[in-house]
């Protein structure tokens, strides 16, 4: 039976920023905080970030999301945990300490790891297990590779005086006692994504784990997504609270938007686009560079697969254009300005900072701005960064409808760039389909909150769920739109600019000498 009083809280922690969600049993947002953190790029295409910094500010923000909810620990029947996926910490086993800054989703440094391991079986080398391709994007090569930089990191893994795992892993491990008896627990869709986990068996795979010489004693125990992992503990923010769910962000949203049949889909427009589509208990092995992935698992129940396209860059290309670039002051302003011009005057952007992601997957592309003439503007040029949102979603929606031969009726949307109305528009416009966006955009967040509800009974089922997602606003797509036509030409063509900018340069000409010139 299920209980309708108390509330759930829900840890929100994501590649810019930590946040704290309260949630009713209406799915009502009653209690919110949110904190940054640093962002480091020590060498083109390092991203890291403080693992310690992380764990402080989801501290700060259980606190004084509690506090605008005017309730207390006690009043928590559970809490679930959302988090950035691919992003690593390794940690000493006794202090708690980080032995390395942790290695974000973002970063390319493990990519000669891939190219390594691919030069033995090609890219798909462990595709038909992971559903992953070899790619700098997993956790698994960046474990590694922070082993290989600590000395003597593998002597201590072996020895159980390192653990490793995603930022799930991290901080369930700190909330429940850390070096006093915390779990070292992930849930079934992170481990998804670290390159390493059977996905027919949901364990950590051993011979992928050989291959990189990782000692699998160092990776936590791969559970559920709705289950009792452990309580909160004493003097924490969270003391003798159920931690009770884990999913990557995007696996989060997925439930979030009560996408639970079979075909369902949605979009999250973050610092970059995660595009999901629920194939149920069928495990579809993409040939048009889509990942197989964990959608989620509650319970003791078979697990539910998705297909999954990753754009990396986003919402982190207009924060480049505000803060690198200086374009604007305010994300605010971006689209009031992006509406004052009637197209993109010619101008497309090609966000490949560190390389394109799904469905091309080619590290080697460079961002480029290209068709640029004396008559393009700012307003053009932001426009222009608005629309390549649009065009890399469609590839990927394209590329699902490939693999399973099922046209998309209609795409759910959420995260921080769906307040933009003019970028849902141009979004419908460029599919040719409806975008629909939900009254409560808070879906990363309400999808943990979700999941931890289930596992303790504040819900019941997945068929009380649907009942509280609720639609907000549907946009119709403009037949007329030359978004989804010459456009996308443009586009495709402005992407192929991008390509081979990493390969080797060769060798120059050599110089005439001036007898020859004369």
């Amino acid at each position: 039976m299920a209980t309708t009083t108390g509330l759930v809280a829900a840890i929100d922690q994501g590649t810019t920023s930590s946040r704290c969600l309260i949630f009713d049993h209406d799915g009502r947002v009653v209690g919110a905080a949110q904190r940054e953190h640093g962002q480091h790029f020590p060498r083109p295409g390092w991203v890291e970030h403080d693992p310690l910094e992380i764990l402080q500010n989801v501290h700060r923000v259980v606190t004084e999301a509690l506090a605008r909810a005017r309730a207390t620990a006690a009043d928590l029947v559970g809490c679930g945990l959302t988090n950035q996926r691919e992003t690593v910490v390794v940690w000493e086993a006794d202090t708690g300490r980080p032995v390395h800054p942790a290695i974000v989703w973002q970063d390319v440094r493990t990519e000669e790891t891939c190219n390594r391991l691919a030069a033995e079986g090609g890219f798909d080398r462990y595709r038909d297990v992971t559903g992953l391709p070899l790619a700098s994007y997993f956790a698994g090569p960046k474990i590694a590779w922070i082993l290989d930089v600590v000395d003597p990191g593998r002597v201590r893994a072996r020895g159980g005086e390192l653990l490793a795992g995603t930022i799930d892993a991290w901080l369930l491990w700190q909330l429940t006692g850390g070096p006093a008896g915390g779990r070292h627990v992930t849930d079934v869709t992170n481990a998804s994504r670290t390159l390493l986990m059977d996905l027919a068996t949901g364990e950590w795979d051993p011979q992928i784990a050989d291959d990189l010489d990782l000692p699998l004693r160092m990776l936590p125990e791969i559970r559920s997504s709705s289950e009792v992992y452990g309580v909160g503990c004493a003097g924490g923010p969270l003391a003798g609270v159920p931690l009770a769910a884990a999913l990557g962000d995007q696996h989060a949203a997925l439930f979030g938007q009560a996408c639970f049949t079979d075909g369902s889909a949605k979009v999250t427009y973050g610092t970059g686009s995660f595009v999901l589509l629920n194939t149920g208990s069928d495990r579809v092995r993409s040939s048009h560079g889509l990942l197989t992935t964990v959608a989620y698992q509650l319970g003791g129940q078979q697990p539910v697969f998705a297909l999954e396209g990753s754009i990396a860059v986003s919402g982190s290309l207009i924060q480049w254009l505000r803060d690198q670039v200086r374009l604007v002051d305010h994300v605010g302003e971006v689209e009031s300005l992006a509406a004052s011009v009637a197209d993109n005057g010619g101008v497309y952007v090609v966000p490949a900072f560190s390389g394109l992601f799904a469905p091309r997957w080619r590290p080697d592309a460079r961002g480029v701005i290209t068709g640029l003439t004396r008559y393009a503007t700012r307003e053009h040029l932001l426009r222009a960064a608005l629309e390549s949102t649009c065009y890399q979603t469609r590839e990927v929606i394209e590329a699902m409808e490939a693999d399973t031969g099922i046209p998309l009726a209609s795409l759910r949307v959420d995260g921080g760039m769906v307040a933009n109305d003019l970028l849902m528009q141009l979004q419908a416009d460029t599919l040719q389909r409806p975008v629909q966006r939900p009254e409560n955009l808070e879906t990363t967040a309400l999808g943990a909150a979700f999941a931890a509800g289930l596992a303790v009974g504040f819900w019941t089922d997945t068929d009380e769920l649907a009942t509280i997602w609720r639609s907000g606003r549907t946009w119709q797509p403009d037949p007329t739109s030359a978004m989804h036509r010459e456009h996308w030409q443009l586009w495709n063509r402005a992407v192929e600019r991008t390509l081979h900018w990493t390969d080797p340069l060769p060798d120059p000409a050599p110089s005439l000498t001036p007898e020859e010139t004369s």
